[in-house]
């Protein structure tokens, strides 16, 4: 489904439909999505319709930047290091592109957003939250659904850490998509309380190809990578 595509486009599954369709000038945008039906008027008849994961923060409105992912904990000794796997919630955008432009036209998922707080409720941040199972490799997910996160933690502190989270800033998201969604990350963890989580901007996988970023089409300052450091825990 991702990927870019010119006028008329139609896309059709049991839980989604996509299409822009028309005659002329006329073009007209259509989305049924979980029950709920957009209809849009585009004022262009040139270009093409652009279909991409984007950084799932931006529903049911945008209410922060951060992702947390909650998973098993894994056990790690001092001075050690570890890939594993898990996934993460994928939201979906639709793009319009003409020239060289990007315009934001829709935002939907196929998920069920969920919030929390990692923190005090007087210093803590909150977070799009997600729970998912580890895999030590790379796990089948449902495209539209679910990305997978390689996540690479190494435990620089003195003593045997348990890590079953990991919170990130989806400002320096760098988005791979091809057979499934991807993304990258390194964790640092100085201590039980302490870690230092990074962005990588790799894909997971060969032949897969970045995804359109919002900050792009919203002509916004796109980011370095940013690193977030986690200050509230790196477990349960």
């Amino acid at each position: 489904m991702f990927g870019e595509y010119d006028f008329p486009f139609t896309y059709e599954t049991e839980d989604l439909a996509l299409s822009i369709e028309g005659e002329g000038n006329f073009f007209t945008y259509k989305r049924r999505c979980r029950g709920e039906e957009v209809t849009k008027i585009l004022g262009t008849t040139q270009g093409k319709v652009v279909i991409s994961p984007v950084e799932p923060i931006n529903l049911p409105q945008e209410i922060t930047p951060y992702l947390e992912i909650r998973f098993t904990p894994v056990a790690l000794e001092p001075d050690s290091v570890q890939t594993l796997y898990v996934t993460f919630p994928v939201e979906i955008g639709v793009f319009l592109e003409a020239r060289g432009s990007y315009d934001v036209l829709d935002i939907f998922t196929l998920t069920s957003p969920k919030y929390s707080l990692y923190g005090t409720p007087v210093e803590g941040i909150i977070t799009r939250y997600h729970e998912s199972e580890v895999s030590p490799g790379i796990p089948a997910t449902d495209l539209l659904q679910e990305g997978v996160l390689s996540l690479t933690i190494r435990n620089s502190s003195r003593g045997w850490v348990e890590v079953s989270r990991v919170v990130m800033d989806c400002s320096g998201f760098v988005l791979f998509c091809g057979d499934m969604v991807s993304l990258t990350a390194r964790m640092e963890v100085l201590s039980r309380d302490l870690a230092d989580v990074r962005i990588g901007d790799k894909p997971l996988c060969e032949g897969m190809f970045p995804a359109t970023l919002l900050a792009r089409a919203r002509m916004r300052f796109i980011p370095e990578t940013l690193p977030f450091m986690m200050e509230y825990g790196v477990g349960v």
